[in-house]
Parts: C-alpha cells; structure tokens; sequence
C-alpha cells in the first residue's frame, strides 16, 4: 500500500449534519470501488487524543476526478480540523485498502443494505457499475431518519433512472411531518421480501454503524441466508 500526497480541493455539506470533502486525485492512484484510505493530517490546528489520522471509504466513483469523503461531524480535534484547514493543505493518504468490493460473477445479485453515512463505499460500487454499463442485478436498501439526513439520495436516484439493473429502495424511520412517499420503517425481512425477487441468491454487502450491521446480520441469518453470502463492514465512531 502506498503513501501519497493530497491537497484539499473543497468541502460542502452533503446531507444534515454530514459534509464531503473533495481531494486532488495523485497521477497514477488506483482503486477498486467500495476501498479505503487512511488519511492523515500533518500540522492540525488542532488535536486531542484520537490523534490526526482517520480511515474513510472512498466515496467516489474510480471514474470520477477528485477523490472525495464524506462523514458525519462529530465534536472531534480532527473533524473540526476538516472544516477550517485552507483550501489546498496537504494530507498523506496511504491507500487503497479494503475487501468491500462487487463481486465478479454477473449472475448473482448484489443487494446493499445500509444507513447513515455507511452509504459512502456503496456510492462509489454503484455509480461505477452504472458508469460501466455492468450486467450486475444491484439492490439497495438504504435506512435514514429523514430524507434530509441522506447523503446522496439524489444521485442514487439518478443512477436507478440510468441503470436498468439498479434497484433503490430507500426508507426513512422518522418521516413524520415530512413529504415522503417511499418506504418508512426499520430493514426488515417483509422489506427485503417486497422488493427482492428471491433472498437466498443475493451476495449482501452490510455497511454502517455497528449496531445496523449486526442487527442486518441477524436479520439475514434468520432468513436462512448462508453465512457466506453476507459481507460486512462496520463504521465505528463516524
């Protein structure tokens, strides 16, 4: 894995209380979708004893221009670095990293089911897919209190309207008083079976707060879903 130097290009909130922060690309840098990187800011204005390095998912798409992340705001000397540092401070990445990528064989659905800014690796695996044309059966199920704290619904959206093999099924568990008109409640088993044409098939891939994952892993193993058809990754203190 190697290091690289990277400036800060821009930042901008992507979703309540979540912001994106976009990266130069290194010459040469290359990465499967669904990856990581361990960031690492040099000088921080400020520090405190989490220290002034973080690991991320890529959030972009290996097609798109910058690299880019995106995470929510917590009260931390780092993520407050983030948001004062000067456009064009340097950062070391040492990157890629991960095992969170789609799988190869076409024939097997890919069903994604994730919250909150576990949304990250799930962006770049399926605006690649679609920027690809790939074949593959993609489902994603993606849990928000409201539409306002989804990063990237608009995108997604937008990618399902291109890509006739890309199913998004978002739901929001605290939709009152909001104009919603899609799915509302927890993932659940009823969810999966309305919106999947079969569950044993399906390679899932779980990603977001720790809680989530391990309550989608026990939902999966209820199902009868095998063991290894489920890939997770939990996002611990984002």
């Amino acid at each position: 894995m190697a290091t690289y130097k990277i400036r800060l290009k821009s930042r901008n909130e992507a979703a309540s209380g979540t912001m994106a922060f976009h990266f130069e690309k290194p010459n040469g840098f290359a990465f499967e979708p669904g990856q990581c990187g361990d960031f690492t800011l040099p000088n921080p204005p400020q520090n405190d004893a989490e220290g002034n390095k973080r690991s991320f998912s890529l959030a972009s798409a290996p097609y798109e221009d910058d690299l880019f992340i995106t995470t929510r705001m917590r009260d931390t000397a780092f993520k407050r670095s983030l948001k004062i540092v000067a456009l064009g401070t340097e950062f070391d990445l040492e990157a890629p990293w991960g095992e969170l990528t789609l799988h190869s064989d076409t024939r097997i659905p890919a069903v994604f089911l994730t919250g909150g800014i576990g949304i990250t690796p799930v962006r770049s695996i399926v605006l690649q897919a679609t920027h690809d044309r790939l074949a593959h059966p993609l489902f994603l199920f993606y849990s928000n209190r409201t539409p306002k704290d989804a990063a990237f619904l608009d995108e997604l959206t937008s990618a399902q309207r291109q890509n006739p093999n890309f199913t998004l099924t978002a739901t929001m568990t605290e939709a009152n008083n909001t104009q919603w008109s899609g799915e509302t409640g927890y993932i659940d088993e009823a969810m999966l079976k309305r919106h999947l044409p079969d569950l044993m098939h399906p390679i899932y891939y779980l990603t977001g707060p720790p809680e989530m994952v391990a309550a989608m892993q026990k939902l999966l193993k209820n199902a009868g879903v095998k063991e290894t058809n489920i890939r997770a990754e939990e996002f611990s203190g984002y």
